[in-house]
């Protein structure tokens, strides 16, 4: 649920923009605004989530068809970044995968979607938010995991050590959960279900953003701004179907009036939490994506990476969790393991520019 909105599986590269000195200033202001949408955005989501349950929320459907079913506020970003059709033709190199193709690729990743956004509900019900937030960095170790067998990841010593930080970070979680039952009143078989799910959850996320990758390169065969676009609204669009049909089929649909009422902050609160857990997400999405297109995939990533270790700190203060010295030390060990994933990424785009560099240059000689 932390990242299962951002689609960094996309690799779109858009240095170009903002490269003048005239508009650079402008350019910034967008990279801070997108910057704050996906902080804030994700912190206050989780919040509310866990805020949902806290004050008497009991529908578990309810709380995952949230998470996606806001998503035609991302048109007005669509439109503002879809390219004149001329350039969509340009774009349009390839030939285009039959609708049926398209139909069964939808589907396979809406329906993953639903099923990983209802395994973070899970998690965030019967976990501590702090313990669920520390959890969900080992989607950084799932990722390069499933990318090593997808995508032709190359397996690095930095790659290799943000594995081991992070599986201990999330580890070291299962030995606390005695003195967390506590501190929120949890039994010890839902904190293990909480744990195993989030774990589930962060693993099928890493999948995700693998399996889409591979998508784009051999089924879609373009990363064009439409097509990830029509990943995005699809893949949620179908992500929301399927959690409604979970809704009515579960019969969970007639315990919302009764849940409304009995709601400790009252119906109106109910609707809201809900309406603005639905936007907050909407507004990590579009903080996401934003940066996708501005600037790259990494660092849209990494920027919602970031903002994980915020989600204790609120925890702390409005929920009065307890930040034990396991999840202090959980904490400094995930960030450990997310900056040396990150420095290999570096790594490797320093590479990458230093041979185009080269590349560029021996075109130049033989043109002269």
């Amino acid at each position: 649920m932390v990242q299962s909105r951002c689609h960094g599986s996309a690799k779109i590269e858009n240095g170009g923009r903002g490269s003048s000195g005239v508009v650079q200033y402008k350019w910034w202001i967008k990279i801070a605004l997108f910057t704050v949408f996906i902080l804030s955005g994700q912190s206050v989501a989780v919040m509310l989530g866990r805020l949902y349950f806290n004050k008497g929320g009991n529908s578990k459907w309810m709380a995952t068809l949230v998470q996606t079913v806001g998503f035609p506020l991302m048109f007005p970003l669509i439109l503002m970044y879809l390219p004149p059709s001329k350039q969509q033709q340009q774009q349009q190199i390839t030939k285009e995968p039959s609708w049926i193709t398209l139909l069964m690729l939808y589907t396979f990743l809406g329906a993953f979607l639903a099923a990983d956004c209802m395994l973070y509900t899970y998690g965030l019900n019967f976990l501590p938010i702090s313990t669920f937030s520390l959890i969900c960095t080992s989607q950084l170790a799932f990722n390069a995991l499933f990318s090593y067998f997808l995508n032709g990841q190359k397996f690095t010593p930095f790659i290799a050590n943000s594995l081991v930080l992070l599986s201990f970070s999330s580890t070291l979680l299962v030995f606390q959960g005695d003195s967390e039952q506590t501190t929120v009143k949890i039994s010890r078989t839902k904190y293990i279900i909480g744990f195993v799910c989030t774990v589930a959850a962060s693993a099928g996320y890493g999948l995700m953003l693998s399996t889409t990758q591979l998508a784009f390169k051999k089924i879609l065969k373009s990363q064009s701004y439409k097509v990830i676009f029509d990943v995005i609204v699809y893949q949620n669009l179908i992500a929301s179907v399927a959690i409604m049909v979970g809704l009515f089929a579960s019969g969970e649909w007639k315990d919302i009036k009764g849940e409304m009422e009995g709601y400790e902050s009252g119906k109106v609160s109910y609707i809201m939490n809900l309406v603005w857990t639905a936007v907050t997400w909407q507004i990590f999405s579009i903080g996401c994506i934003g940066l996708i297109f501005e600037v790259s995939s990494l660092f849209s990533n990494v920027i919602s990476t970031l903002g994980i270790p915020i989600v204790p700190v609120l925890a702390v203060v409005f929920f009065h969790e307890k930040m034990n010295g396991v999840k202090v030390i959980s904490m400094l060990l995930a960030i450990w393991g997310f900056a040396s994933y990150i420095y290999q990424h570096y790594l490797d785009d320093v590479k990458k520019k230093a041979e185009a560099r080269i590349a560029n240059r021996q075109v130049d000689l033989t043109e002269i």
